[in-house]
């Protein structure tokens, strides 16, 4: 049962279009703060805060890439287990791992460790990024 005092629509359509749009957004919302620490604020210059809120921001929208079931600019495979895992998830397995960097002039090397894991996915994931600027 719905209350509402909302005229239009059928109980059916305002469940699916409102009710439940609605929560997912709660449930994104509660990503950002959780996963990600997004509402961390605890420097004490606002150009500090800014610079941490658009880096969790950033974040938040390349995990999202990686989730997002969009056939033409998905990351995950489709049938992988990313495409379903939460954000601390991703982030404790993919993202936060010790890694040799070296920068090129027309390249960056990145070294995983040989026991990690998730090589797989990762070899993967850093083949698909250029995909991410490309217009589409």
């Amino acid at each position: 049962m719905i209350v509402t005092n909302l005229e239009k629509g059928k109980p059916r359509g305002l469940y699916a279009d409102v009710y439940c749009r609605r929560g997912q957004a709660e449930n994104h919302i509660k990503a950002f703060k959780t996963h990600l620490a997004g509402d961390r604020t605890s420097g004490s210059r606002a150009t500090a805060n800014q610079m941490r809120l658009f880096l969790h921001a950033a974040t938040y929208w390349l995990l999202w890439t990686l989730r997002t079931l969009s056939r033409d600019r998905t990351l995950a495979p489709k049938r992988s287990q990313w495409r379903k895992a939460q954000f601390d998830t991703i982030r404790l397995r993919l993202l936060k791992v010790a890694a040799k960097v070296t920068e090129y002039a027309t390249r960056v090397v990145v070294q995983l460790p040989s026991a990690y894991p998730d090589q797989a996915i990762a070899r993967l994931l850093g083949a698909k990024i250029p995909q991410l600027t490309a217009p589409p």
